[in-house]
């Protein structure tokens, strides 16, 4: 009978210790059997087909860039339009480190797998120096600082030709001997993973107190001790650096780089658009709108071929329809909901 009831205790003890790891990344019960059902759908009719897949690898894609766009947009209220850019910058450098160059002496034949994190690195630079550079800068001043950034760093890819092929695009070598999608899937699966948790557990730190009092009003923040330098500026080196980490995957999966179909400011609008819809400051609200959308998009793309530039305008009305009925999109209505029943239960 001991034995029993020592056996209840240790699997309680274990259970509170995963219930309390899960509350401070920011995972619920139900967003766990989500990300299962997520992790198997490659595995299940109809979702194992290839095209499906590359769409479920997509979703992944854009719901890892929501979290990392978030941390910036949602946080210290800074919409940096500079973010595909960043991202694109990642996937270059990866590209180029990997890549055989006929006029260099020395080939660089880095491998991919370590090509990512350089570009990473290199992203997490420029982050920061964009995060220095907006410092003065407040609201649609700063969005305007970044995007003129983005702008400056996909024009400087487009004439880097002999590194770039500029418009001609590069072809990047693969991260893996395999044409099938789904490794590619739990690979970037992972990724999300990471890139999520990191960030959740930053913004549970002192560092999310500051990120908060910084975005909603950076003089009340500076009265109060905070230094905005030091937290704003690491902010934007973090989000970059996850940005351009995400982006060497999409070099080495894709196969192919161009400047306007990776680092144009659609591409940004794209995640900024999950990220409201999902609810900015929430991280996980546009991580969940992300695969539903794809899935939506990809199928109107394939139906209505002759109306191509359909999925921006589907973005832009979805986005004055939540930010008129529902301000703080579909998390902000979750929480809401979640209030209702506690209320109504009680």
């Amino acid at each position: 009978m001991a034995s029993v009831e020592l056996e209840r205790k240790y699997n309680a003890g274990v259970l509170g210790v995963v219930a309390s790891g899960m509350k401070r990344i920011g995972v619920s019960p139900l967003g766990l059997v989500l990300l299962i059902i997520v992790a198997l759908l490659p595995l299940v009719p109809p979702f194992n087909q290839e095209h499906m897949v590359r769409w479920l690898i997509m979703g992944a894609f854009l719901a890892a860039q929501a979290a990392a766009f978030d941390f910036t947009a949602g946080y210290i209220n800074v919409v940096n339009f500079g973010f595909a850019a960043i991202l694109g910058l990642g996937a270059y450098t990866s590209a180029i480190l990997a890549n055989k160059m006929p006029f260099l002496i020395v080939q660089p034949g880095i491998s991919p797998w370590i090509g990512i994190w350089i570009g990473a690195l290199l992203a997490g630079l420029v982050g920061l120096g964009l995060g220095w550079l907006t410092l003065r800068l407040r609201g649609i001043f700063a969005a305007v600082m970044a995007w003129f950034v983005g702008i400056a760093l996909m024009g400087l890819v487009r004439n880097l030709t002999p590194l770039t092929r500029g418009p001609l695009g590069m072809n990047p070598s693969s991260l893996l001997d395999t044409t099938a999608n789904t490794p590619y899937y739990y690979i970037i699966l992972i990724m999300m993973l990471v890139v999520y948790v990191s960030l959740r557990l930053v913004t549970q730190s002192k560092y999310g107190l500051a990120f908060k009092a910084i975005g909603q009003n950076l003089d009340a923040a500076r009265a109060s001790g905070i230094n905005p330098t030091r937290y704003r500026v690491f902010n934007f080196a973090l989000s970059s650096f996850f940005a351009g980490w995400l982006g060497g995957f999409y070099a080495h999966y894709y196969g192919s780089l161009t400047p306007q179909t990776l680092m144009h400011t659609s591409k940004t609008v794209e995640v900024l658009a999950l990220v409201y819809i999902g609810g900015r400051g929430s991280m996980w609200g546009g991580m969940f709108v992300a695969f539903p959308f794809v899935f939506f998009i990809e199928y109107l793309r394939s139906n209505l071929t002759e109306l191509p530039g359909l999925h921006l305008v589907i973005y832009g009305v979805l986005m004055i329809l939540v930010m008129i009925f529902y301000p703080n999109g579909l998390a902000g209505l979750y929480n809401w909901g979640k209030e209702k029943i506690a209320s109504f239960r009680s």
